[in-house]
């Protein structure tokens, strides 16, 4: 026996954390338009993925600099979110970055596959998600190359923060 748990016959599905990305716009830096955007980009996370807010482990929210009337974090406890750990904080500022723009992103415990998630972009976020095949592929000796220089022994968790080699 491995350890693991199959799903099949007489096994319920496996459950593993998956990310769902959600984005919308507003149209002005006032609490009102930051909370009834949230609501419902969430909302239509909710339905379209069938999430159970009880099945919801974290969801950390982001908003452009010029948003700052509000938490957006706010919306989720408004739809029913009390447990899951919440965050906030500001995206950050690239050049012809889209405005006013707010961002989630839900740790949501799941049996379905990540091929089956649905990303949630609103208003003028729908821009903001690009075709997955039209993202330039990274050749494979660039990424192998990039590897040789790392020493993947001290990326190891090491629970005394003590070196590896003086245990």
């Amino acid at each position: 026996m491995t350890g693991k748990v199959q799903a099949g016959e007489g096994y319920p599905p496996a459950v593993r954390c998956r990310g769902i990305r959600g984005a919308t716009t507003v149209t002005e830096n006032s609490s009102e338009a930051i909370l009834e955007a949230t609501r419902e980009m969430l909302f239509i996370l909710i339905r379209a993925n069938g999430v159970d807010p009880e099945d919801v482990a974290s969801a950390y929210f982001t908003t452009t600099v010029d948003l700052t009337a509000t938490y957006p974090a706010l919306a989720a406890r408004q739809l029913g979110w009390y447990d899951a750990a919440l965050l906030c904080g500001h995206e950050m500022q690239v050049p012809g970055g889209l405005p006013r723009c707010i961002r989630v992103l839900v740790h949501w415990n799941t049996g379905k596959s990540s091929k089956e998630i649905v990303h949630v972009y609103l208003r003028d976020a729908r821009r903001l998600r690009p075709d997955r095949l039209s993202l330039p592929e990274i050749p494979w000796e660039e990424i192998e190359a990039a590897a040789k220089n790392i020493d993947f022994d001290e990326l190891k968790y090491n629970p005394d923060g003590n070196p590896q080699n003086q245990q």
